[in-house]
Formats: C-alpha cells, sequence, structure tokens
C-alpha cells in the first residue's frame, strides 16, 4: 500500500503543500527540497495516482517533444534527460522530429486531431516567431534554443552569444589570429548560427582583428560531413586557418577529420573547438575543446516552465525566458600553438 503524502513531508521535515508541489510538478520548490523530498519519495515508495489526477484536471498526461533530429548527439542526449525529468513528473513524453523542416514544424505545432498532449517542448529551427501564435495559445510551449516568442512562450537556452565569444577569444589568447568560423546557416530562422556568429564578431573585434569573410563557411546542416566539406573549402581556397570555432561539435568533428587527412597537425597547425559538449567530443582524437551547456538543467527548467504552466493555466506570469549556463571545456584540441 502507497504511503501517503503525510508520511513523505514527515520523513522529508517539509509541509504536505511541499511534496504535493514536487508530486505534481507545480510551484515554486527549492532544489535541495526537492530532492529531499524525491528521496523520501522513493524511499517510501510513494507513487501518485496520475490517472485520477489527469482526469480531475482533464489532462492526458502526455507532453510533446519536437526536435530537429534524433540522430543528433546533442539532441538525442537533451531527449533522453528530458524523459527523465518528465518521468519524476510522472509524465509520459511524446517524441517527434522535424530534420529542421518548416511544414513539419508548423504540423507538430498545430497538432493533429485537437488537443492530446497537455504541453510541448519544441525546439524550432524554420519557424519564425509570428507562426509560434497560434499553437503557443491553445496549450502550453516551451521553447528550446535560440529562437525567441516575445510575450507568447517560455524559453530555455544557453547565452549562444557569450558562449562563442568565450570559445574564439580562447583560441586568440592561444596566438591564434586566423580563425575561421564554420556553421552560418542563412536559410534558417533559428538563430543559433546568427547569435554564435555574433559572439565569433565580438571577440575577433575586441581584440583588434577584421573578421574576414573568407574564413566564415555556412553550412547545410550540422552534421559532420558539412564540417568536413567546410574545412575542404578553407583548404581548397587558400583561406587556411590556424585555427577553427565550429558551431557544433560535430562540424568541429569533420573539421578535425579533414586536417588530419591533409597532414595537419592539431593542435599545432590548427587548433579546433567546437559546441555541445557531445560525449564524442570527449574521445575525438586529440579530444575535442567544446562548449558545453548544461544540458541537464536545460530539461529541468524546460519540464518546470512546462509544469508551471499545465497546473496553473490562470497564472498571470509572463513568458520566461531562462538562461541556462555553460562552461568551455579546454581539451587538446586547443592547446597553444608552438
Amino acid at each position: 500500500m502507497s504511503s501517503r503524502l503525510k508520511d513523505v513531508a514527515a520523513r522529508a521535515g517539509v509541509s504536505i503543500r511541499t511534496v504535493s508541489n514536487v508530486v505534481s510538478g507545480t510551484g515554486s520548490v527549492a532544489e535541495e527540497t526537492r530532492a529531499r523530498v524525491q528521496a523520501a519519495l522513493d524511499e517510501l515508495g510513494y507513487r501518485p495516482n496520475l490517472a485520477a489526477r489527469n482526469l480531475r484536471g482533464g489532462r492526458t498526461g502526455l507532453i510533446g517533444l519536437v526536435i530537429p533530429e534524433l540522430h543528433s548527439p546533442y539532441f538525442g542526449e537533451l531527449a533522453g534527460l528530458i524523459v527523465q525529468a518528465a518521468q519524476q513528473r510522472s509524465w509520459t513524453v511524446v517524441i517527434d522530429q522535424t530534420f529542421g523542416d518548416g511544414e513539419a514544424e508548423r504540423r507538430l505545432l498545430e497538432g493533429t486531431g485537437g488537443r492530446v498532449v497537455d504541453g510541448l517542448i519544441i525546439s524550432p529551427w524554420s519557424l519564425r516567431p509570428e507562426e509560434l501564435t497560434a499553437r503557443a495559445r491553445d496549450v502550453p510551449v516551451v521553447l528550446l534554443g535560440e529562437q525567441r516568442a516575445p510575450g507568447l512562450a517560455d524559453r530555455v537556452a544557453v547565452d549562444s552569444v557569450l558562449a562563442a565569444d568565450e570559445a574564439t577569444t580562447h583560441l586568440l589568447e592561444t596566438g591564434r589570429r586566423r580563425i575561421a568560423a564554420i556553421g552560418l546557416q542563412p536559410h534558417l530562422h533559428n538563430e543559433t548560427a546568427r547569435q554564435r556568429l555574433e559572439g565569433y564578431h565580438r571577440a575577433l573585434r575586441r581584440a583588434g582583428l577584421s573578421p574576414d569573410e573568407t574564413l566564415q563557411r555556412p553550412v547545410r546542416a550540422l552534421h559532420r560531413e558539412d564540417g568536413a566539406r567546410a574545412m575542404t573549402e578553407l583548404l581548397d581556397f587558400g583561406a587556411r586557418p590556424d585555427a577553427v570555432f565550429a558551431f557544433s561539435d560535430e562540424l568541429a568533428l569533420g573539421a578535425l577529420h579533414v586536417a588530419h587527412r591533409r597532414g595537419l597537425r592539431v593542435p599545432d597547425d590548427l587548433a579546433v573547438v567546437g559546441f555541445d559538449g557531445i560525449e564524442d567530443a570527449r574521445y575525438a582524437c586529440p579530444p575535442l575543446t567544446t562548449v558545453v551547456p548544461d544540458k541537464k538543467q536545460i530539461a529541468e527548467r524546460a519540464l518546470q516552465c512546462l509544469a508551471d504552466r499545465v497546473y496553473s493555466p490562470a497564472a498571470s506570469v509572463p513568458p520566461l525566458d531562462v538562461v541556462v549556463p555553460h562552461r568551455l571545456e579546454i581539451r587538446d584540441s586547443s592547446r597553444p600553438a608552438g
């Protein structure tokens, strides 16, 4: 027989209301208190009656997660963390992918067959902010990434401008001056490439360097093959950089591959920095310096934003713009030259 809320409250040393907030994912609960309550829930084997709770609230117990690519290491890791965070709130996650296609994003955002999820977490690559309006009015929506929809939906992201600035500054501090940027995406509206390019430019200008367009390479996608193609173009067209800042780790891994094939020594001839903190970066040869977003906090904050909207729909709290921490993990791919 499941322990009652008051038993959990007594074990954790908190009020019954606090336990209820943790179980439902509502309210403001300090992380330390939340962890203590969760430990008591696990220890006592408390399981909420999800079906009854959802029936009373007219909810399904399902949330949607829409991401560009399931096979992407970054989005795969993030999706796993979101599923874990959702399980703690007794939610089931329905996952779909768009490949960054605007029509797919619009279809999944608008939903088919009526409202079947309690809320939606989406990482849009192609939709403009104004296109997010209709669905955000019907169901709680949380955006992941750099795309904003001011006044319409909560957003959780890292500060890509600052992170790109820090990555480029690190390369400058190692003595590099011809720093290439791989990852421009003028065909998309997701702001990711634009903000990372802005941070790259900001660091260069602060160092007294003018951005060189011949060192800035656009890509169709953020995959290894796109990074390899961009690196090949840089070398074949005589732009030869002494460092590369890639807008994703996959792009950086593709650039590393070409550098090795061309006989370039990394980092002596070419320093490389990526972005995303995927596990593959740690095992690259040499290990890849990368910007590491706090993906666990992205997942937890996104679920908290969604829970607050689902369980307190009448609350007049303006949409939040949540910025989560990141760090620059310096590894062998960007040691000082010489």
